[in-house]
This record gives structure tokens, C-alpha cells and sequence, in this order.
């Protein structure tokens, strides 16, 4: 499943940083809801495949929408919508266990969203919260925002300077008792105040931060960020529709699912769907509840889940390019891999071939290993930044080892002084294809003389697992909430950052990593990004294993869902089409 380039985590939305995580291989072709243009001649045909098609799937291009664009007023008024996801503990996003692909999802739908994008990556603000956001001063830095006159949080009090002022103090690292998914951009501010009303709010800088459209994607409510203890673990099972605003609400939740009902009390255009319902379902219910009509959407980037939609009726299949990079993270924490030599070595007995062929197997896709986890392969300026030393070889796997003075003991594992090197892979979900891939790891490992320990969880599980970090290698995703890359790479590799889940790090590594974000020129921000991630991948704290497509089946007449590259949510026009 998907830390968007905002990053949200999950094995690799819109989040809160530039990545949002999500599960690994699980839900990679899950389509979402997406802002619409209204411009059907965005649609390509290439992209969209009705169920009766025979033959190689077609290539789509990542510079169009797929995702069935109807103006507002061509969806019906009314109408159900019901979708699968994987349950996440902490309702606020901006909390480092919350920030997930899934979580960052249902902060689109109720929550204030600052900023729109299209599906290159344009950004502009989103005038139900502000009107508009401006740059007034250089040095220092100076942004004024106007707040909408009719912006409100549900339990009737304005929103206004003081939400940008709650979410920066959270997120500034200035309280180390908060655990915000990242701080970087809101360090570098001085201050937060009134501008000519308290509907404008003026976030000074004490030195430049670029892009500064990267701060803010979200607000926070002061009264949930009101202490540490609130916003940490104040949210957990609780949405708190009374710290929210957006067209809806949720009615329900708990660890089956989640019913959203649109919110009586919002200002701007009416949604068209009555109610949303989320599933929270394992890879094969999934795929049995779209079978049976009781989910209207579902990835479909797997064989056998391909082979079940492209049988169906009334069902179409919507292809795209994902802001997805799934990835094998290491807990350098554990004993088994604090020595760096452990970790390159697997590093090195990583067969991305191999890998490939099991995830996408019977797929028309074939991605080469991607080189890098903040930029996607399709972006400009994409680069590969692993080592030349990180490439397959048994054998180098191998040479690493001896030449840390590990030796082989009589099974055929190598260890140290008298004590074998024994890692747990941690997976989750009960997918074949999941499971094919931890038994290929498995034994990709044993061939370089690496024992893997195999733990297979409930995806149920998975959220508390990456929370109290009991794992040593797991496969994950990160997930692009926006095209800004250069945001994300301290967000994961910073030898201090809370969604560094490998916990391998440097001082040096992090003067690189900071630096991009200094660069107002995006070309040369993303120079330094590949010369800050290539430092930090010498550590061999994680791995880049894959990318997968978005491929989404829909019932028939589902209106702007689906693959759009980087346009976001708009659930006022997500609906059935007329």
C-alpha cells in the first residue's frame, strides 16, 4: 500500500509533508478521489478500459487525468459511496504515527485543505479556506494569507490567524514533548500574527524556506494542539468533528470502518455524495467485496485481482502512473543492524528483478529499480542516487560481510563471534502476492548467506507495529502529496526526525539534506536533493525497491476518481456522473 512527494507513509494524498506512508504492496492501485477540471477532453481512452478488453494494457500518459472529469454540474445530487482502506489509530495528520496516505485521505475530506493542484503539480490556493497567499517581503521572508470571511471550524468559531499559529508552534520542534511528522520549513519561522483582521495571517521567516507552498497543507485547530499530550495522543480513535471544517464530517468510526455524512454546517459547494463509507478490509476481502457489490472501487495492480475486474460488468479500468515508491526500510536500532556492514550487504543481495517479476507478475509493468524515494522516475530532474556499491551481487554481498569479519558457521550463515546474524522481515496481510515476496526475500538473503526470519501480521496490526517500531526490515511506501520533493528529504533521512523509521543518521548527512529547501530555483533545489538522498543512501538505512502503477476498477459512472497525478482531492465533486 502508499510517506505523496509531500511524502505520507505507508509502503510507498495529501499530507502534511511531502511524503505520506502507506502499507507495502497493499492497496497500490487503490485510485482516489481527485479534483476536477471539468475538461473531459483530458481524458484519454488510453487509460480507461472497459472490462471486455483483450490484449497488452496500454501505456497511460502521465500528463493526463484518468479519472472520468465531470463538471460539477454533470454529477447526480445524492448517492452513496463506499471504498476500502487500512485503519489508522491517530486521527491527526500532522502527529508522526497519523501520517499516512489513508489518514492523510480522510483530512481531505474533513479538514481545512490549503492548496490545489494539478495533475503537473501546479499549486494555487484553495479559496474555500483562503482567498489568496502572497509573498510581501524577501528578507525576512514574508507570506500573507486571507482567510475566507466564511471559514468556521464545525463548532461555530472562526478560523483564522491563530490556526496558522497552532499548526506552525507544532510543528516547529520548539517543544520536543510534540512528535510532528516533520518540522522542517516551520523551524524557520519567526513568527505567526494578525494581519489588518484576525482573517489574515502574516508567518514571518527567520531565514528563507522554498517552497514555501509546501507549509500548510492542512490546518490544525488550536484546541487540538492545545498541549503535547493532545496533539500526540488526544486524537487517537477520535476524529473530533468539532476541531474540524470541510464539506464533511464523519458520522461514525471505529476499527471496521468509517462513515463520512457531509457537514450541514459547510460553506462551500454542496457535495454531491450523501455519504462515504471506508472499509477497513484485508487484500483478498477486498478484491471479494468489489466481486460482490459491496465496495465501488479497488486496485487492481495484482494478476489475480486484474483477471477478477476485467470479468465484470458495468466495471471500468482506470490506469495511471502512481506518486507511489515502495521501499524495505531498516531499523538501525536493532541489534541485528546497527553494524553498517549487516546493512549493506543486504542491500546488496536485493535482487530488483527478481522482486519485480513476483509483484507484477502477469502485469504489462516492468519499472526499473527506482533510485530514489523523494523524486518520482517520471519527474524532471529524477536521478538514481543509490551507490554504486548498492547493486545485486551475491557475491559483493558476500565480500562485505568477510570484510567486517563475519565467517560462516556449519548451516551456511554467516555471524559474529559466535553469534549468527538472524533478521526478522515483518509483512502484512494475507496476499499471495505479499507472501511470495517475503519467501523470494527470504531466500535471495539466504543465498548471500543472510538468515531472514519471516513474521507475517494482520494488516490490522500494521499502524501500531510502525508506531512502537517492532520491526527490523519491512517493506513500506511512500506516497507524494505534492511534486515538491526536495521537502521530504530530511522529513526521511534526518539523523533526528520522527519519521525517520530507520533511525540511521549523521550531522554531516543532515547539512545536505537541509540545504535544498534553502534553493529558491526548483531545478537546483532538486540537484541538492540528489546530492543530499545519494550522502544519505551511503548510510544504508533503506532501499528503494519498486514503483508501482495506479490501476483502479470502478463501477460505471464513478465521477473524478481515479489516477491524476498530482491533483488533488475535491470530494464537493467526487459522485456518480449524470
Amino acid at each position: 500500500m502508499q510517506k505523496t512527494l509531500g511524502k505520507q507513509l505507508l509502503v510507498a494524498g495529501a499530507a502534511l509533508s511531502a511524503l505520506a506512508m502507506l502499507l507495502s504492496g497493499c492497496g497500490a492501485g487503490n485510485g482516489s478521489g481527485t479534483k476536477s477540471t471539468g475538461a473531459s477532453k483530458e481524458q484519454s481512452p488510453a487509460g480507461i478500459l472497459t472490462s471486455d478488453w483483450k490484449g497488452t494494457l496500454p501505456s497511460p500518459d502521465p500528463s493526463k487525468v484518468y479519472n472520468n472529469p465531470q463538471s460539477y454540474d454533470n454529477v447526480k445530487d445524492g448517492g452513496d459511496l463506499t471504498l476500502a482502506s487500512i485503519y489508522t489509530a491517530n486521527w491527526n495528520n500532522f502527529q508522526v504515527d497519523g501520517n499516512t496516505l489513508y489518514m492523510g485521505g480522510f483530512w481531505d475530506m474533513y479538514q481545512p485543505t490549503l492548496w490545489n493542484y494539478t495533475n503537473g503539480g501546479e499549486v494555487s490556493p484553495n479559496k474555500n479556506f483562503i482567498t489568496d497567499a502572497k509573498v510581501t517581503s524577501k528578507d525576512p521572508l514574508t507570506i500573507e494569507y486571507d482567510i475566507n470571511p466564511e471559514a468556521k471550524w464545525n463548532d461555530g468559531t472562526d478560523i483564522d490567524y491563530t490556526a496558522f499559529e497552532s499548526t506552525w508552534k507544532a510543528n516547529s520542534g520548539k517543544d520536543a514533548t510534540y512528535t510532528p511528522t516533520v518540522t522542517d520549513g516551520y523551524q524557520d519561522i519567526a513568527s505567526v500574527k494578525a494581519g489588518t483582521s484576525a482573517k489574515q495571517a502574516i508567518v514571518t521567516f527567520t531565514k528563507p524556506y522554498y517552497p514555501w507552498q509546501s507549509l500548510f497543507p492542512y490546518l490544525l485547530n488550536p484546541k487540538g494542539a492545545v498541549d503535547a499530550k493532545t496533539f500526540n495522543s488526544g486524537w487517537i480513535d477520535k476524529p473530533h468533528n468539532e476541531w474540524a471544517a470541510g464539506p464533511f464530517i464523519v458520522q461514525s468510526s471505529s476499527k471496521d470502518q468509517v462513515v463520512f455524512v457531509a457537514n450541514p454546517k459547510w460553506w462551500g459547494p454542496k457535495p454531491k455524495l450523501t455519504k462515504v463509507t471506508y472499509k477497513f478490509l484485508e487484500d483478498t476481502a477486498t478484491i471479494n467485496a468489489f466481486k460482490n457489490g459491496e465496495i465501488d472501487a479497488v486496485g487492481a495492480a495484482s494478476t489475480d485481482n486484474l483477471k477478477t475486474v476485467m470479468g465484470m460488468k458495468n466495471v471500468q479500468l482506470r490506469l495511471g502512473y502512481s506518486k507511489s515508491t515502495f521501499v524495505l526500510v531498516y531499523n538501525g536500532q536493532a541489534a541485528s543492524l546497527k553494524d553498517i556492514a549487516v546493512r549493506k550487504a543486504i542491500t546488496q543481495a536485493f535482487d530488483a528483478s527478481t522482486w519485480n517479476k513476483i509483484a507484477y507478475q502477469g502485469l504489462d509493468w516492468n519499472p526499473p529499480q527506482p533510485g530514489s524515494e523523494v523524486v518520482l522516475p517520471f519527474q524532471k530532474g529524477y536521478k538514481s542516487n543509490l551507490p554504486a556499491d548498492a547493486k545485486f551481487s551475491v557475491a559483493n554481498a558476500k565480500k562485505t560481510l568477510e570484510d567486517a569479519k563475519y565467517t560462516k558457521d556449519s548451516s551456511g550463515y554467516y555471524g559474529k563471534d559466535g553469534k549468527e546474524i538472524n533478521i526478522s522481515y515483518t509483512y502484512f496481510g494475507d496476499s499471495a502476492t505479499t507472501k511470495a515476496k517475503a519467501l523470494a526475500y527470504q531466500q535471495m538473503m539466504k543465498a548471500a548467506g543472510i538468515k531472514i526470519t519471516l513474521n507475517n501480521l494482520d494488516t490490522s496490526k500494521w499502524s501500531d507495529t510502525v508506531a512502537k517500531h517492532n520491526y527490523e526490515i519491512m517493506p513500506l511506501g511512500w506516497s507524494a502529496t505534492n511534486p515538491f520533493g526536495q521537502t521530504s528529504l530530511y522529513q526521511l533521512y534526518g539523523s533526528d526526525s520522527s519519521s525517520n523509521f530507520t533511525f540511521v543518521g549523521s550531522k554531516a548527512v543532515d547539512e545536505k539534506l537541509r540545504k535544498p529547501t534553502t534553493i529558491e530555483d526548483n531545478d537546483e533545489a532538486i540537484a541538492a536533493t540528489n546530492e543530499g538522498e545519494a550522502a544519505a543512501f551511503e548510510l544504508y538505512g533503506t532501499i528503494p525497491t519498486d514503483t508501482p502503477p495506479t490501476y483502479t476498477a470502478v463501477k460505471k459512472g464513478l465521477a473524478n476518481f481515479g489516477p491524476a497525478g498530482f491533483q488533488n482531492n475535491d470530494w464537493t465533486k467526487i459522485g456518480w456522473q449524470k
